[in-house]
This record gives C-alpha cells, sequence and structure tokens, in this order.
C-alpha cells in the first residue's frame, strides 16, 4: 500500500499531466490523493516544496531505471545503447523527465523554486533531501556516465562478453577513456531527446561509442 508521500506524488503528477504548474492547486492534490490539505502540507511545507519533491522522485525514478538496465546488458557497447535508447523513450513520455534532462523548463513546467534562504528544515527526511538541491544536466550526465563506468568495469573484469566484437575483456582501456566514451553515449541520448534522430539513437551510439572501443585511445604528444 502506498504511503501518504507516495499517494500525494502520484496525485500531483496526475494534476500536472492534465494542467499547467500554475493551475495545479494543492486542495486538489490533496482531495485526489484521499488526504487532507494539513497532511500535503505537513510532507512539503509548500507548493514549491511539492515541486522540488515531484522532481526528485522523477530523478531518482530515472536513475534507479539506469541502473537497472546496466546490470541486464553485458558488453562494453549494448549496455550504452539500451541507456541511450531507454532514456529517448522515457524522456520523449515524461515532460518532468526531458525537462530535468534538458534544462528546458517552460511557463507551463517551471523550474522548481530553490527554498529560500532562513527557511528552517522540513521536519520529514524525504523532503530534506528534495529540498536540499536538485541535479542540473550536466550533473545527470556525470551521475549517469559514473554508474556506466562502473557497471562496465565489472563486466570487463569478470571476462567480457563474448558476443560483443567490441568486447575482449582484457583491460585495454584506461579509465579516462571509457568514462568519455561513457559521456558521449549519454550525451547522444539527451541530443536525441531534443532533436530526434530519424533513426534513433540506438544506431548512433553503437557506431561512435563501438568505433571509439575498436580503435583505441588516441595517442598523446608523447607516445607518437
Amino acid at each position: 500500500m502506498p504511503t501518504a508521500r507516495e499517494s500525494l506524488l502520484s496525485a500531483a503528477h496526475a494534476a500536472l499531466a492534465e494542467t499547467p504548474w500554475s493551475g495545479v492547486r494543492m486542495v486538489d492534490v490533496a482531495a485526489a490523493a484521499g488526504l487532507s490539505r494539513q497532511t500535503l502540507y505537513n510532507e512539503f511545507g509548500s507548493k514549491d516544496g511539492l515541486a522540488r519533491a515531484l522532481v526528485r522522485c522523477e530523478a531518482d525514478a530515472y536513475l534507479q531505471g539506469v541502473d537497472r538496465l546496466l546490470d541486464q546488458w553485458s558488453g562494453t557497447v549494448d549496455p550504452l545503447v539500451a541507456v541511450a535508447e531507454w532514456t529517448v523513450g522515457e524522456a520523449t513520455a515524461k515532460p518532468l523527465l526531458k525537462a530535468l534532462l534538458t534544462g528546458c523548463w517552460g511557463e507551463r513546467l517551471p523550474a522548481p523554486k530553490p527554498v529560500l534562504s532562513g527557511t528552517p528544515p522540513a521536519g520529514v527526511p524525504a523532503q530534506r533531501r528534495a529540498d536540499a538541491g536538485l541535479p542540473v544536466p550536466s550533473e545527470v550526465v556525470a551521475l549517469v556516465r559514473d554508474r556506466s563506468v562502473a557497471a562496465l568495469e565489472q563486466g570487463r573484469c569478470a571476462g567480457g562478453d563474448p558476443n560483443d566484437p567490441g568486447d575482449s575483456g582484457e583491460p585495454g582501456e584506461g579509465a579516462p577513456d571509457l568514462a568519455h566514451r561513457c559521456e558521449l553515449a549519454v550525451r547522444l541520448a539527451l541530443s536525441c531527446v531534443i532533436a530526434p534522430a530519424g533513426h534513433g539513437v540506438g544506431p548512433l551510439v553503437r557506431t561512435v561509442v563501438g568505433d571509439l572501443r575498436l580503435s583505441g585511445p588516441t595517442p598523446t604528444a608523447e607516445d607518437r
């Protein structure tokens, strides 16, 4: 059974799907969740607090989805393709996630306001976390990149994927090059969120990231 906070967040999500944020009323959110308005204010403090909680919830759900995909796929290219394709699909279907990933907020969906200086901390731990600050797109990119690096490093140490032609299981790629490859895959996905590719993001990631993997790192001046 969902908690009061989960029910309120679900009701707020549903309201936001039908109405611009400026038209979403706290009393309607509480009524839709079957809870009192006082309970709503106890959980979030204000409408701005509810907005911050909605975005934090969206960010957490997105990163959890990334983790699930990285656990499901093996190899050094397929996991990045899977995350990129899923990211584009989710962001296309979820305006709040799209705004979080791209920073493209607007009148219908304005960026959540930060907590005013001097405001007492929220009594609910989950709200304190939401009020502490929300990730900007560059921070989300870094979070996904680091998760991808960790997952690929773990898979490589396990011996690689024999079905992935770009994955020999050998430690031939340095950490900076792996991080660059993972970040490139994320940024390709975000570019397709803003300007969709007719053939999808998967082939782009597979071509660019796969070529980087097979060609190896660019030699430095000292290597030449």
